[in-house]
């Protein structure tokens, strides 16, 4: 199975939407830093509470605080600098999943593979494991997370709808 690093974003808008379970689907198992789970279930209503319940195919790591921490926390938050770090502390990480753009940017500078959420429901719908991105990017917006016209438009097209 391939070793999968996950940022919060992703993980939110995947339990937001109801599809948390493609990741699981996808990937077999993934790999969160604890910062990341820590800032993704601090709410006790968030969405992402379910994450509790997914735990025996989520991996949580902690992260040591080093001088790395220190350099990467000057554009980037806790868990971003923290899904980096996982990734590049584990040579076999196959993916970062990460949506901001300036933590997406860094990431591929450090030679890591990246995709961000739009990325796996394009991946989910190629296997089978949903038959549309529209309705989801709908909900997406919906619930407040943002995507430009130009991307959305850019995402349909590459799964032909």
């Amino acid at each position: 199975m391939p070793k999968i690093v996950v940022n919060s974003t992703p993980l939110i808008i995947l339990c937001n939407i109801g599809k948390l379970s493609i990741l699981k689907d996808l990937y077999g198992e993934i790999f969160i830093p604890e910062g990341v789970y820590k800032e993704v279930t601090v709410k006790q209503d968030s969405a992402c509470l379910k994450l509790n319940e997914s735990l025996d195919w989520i991996k949580i790591i902690k992260i040591p605080q080093n001088e790395k921490l220190k350099i990467y926390r000057a554009r980037l938050h806790l868990g971003e600098v923290e899904v980096m770090l996982l990734a590049q502390k584990n040579p076999t990480a196959d993916l970062v999943i990460i949506d901001d753009n300036a933590a997406k940017s860094t990431a591929k500078f450090l030679g890591l593979k990246v995709t961000g959420t739009l990325g796996v429901l394009l991946k989910a719908k190629k296997v089978g494991l949903i038959k549309e991105i529209k309705p989801l990017i709908g909900t997406m917006k919906e619930k407040g997370f943002y995507i430009s016209g130009k991307i959305e438009h850019f995402v349909l097209s590459l799964s032909g709808e």
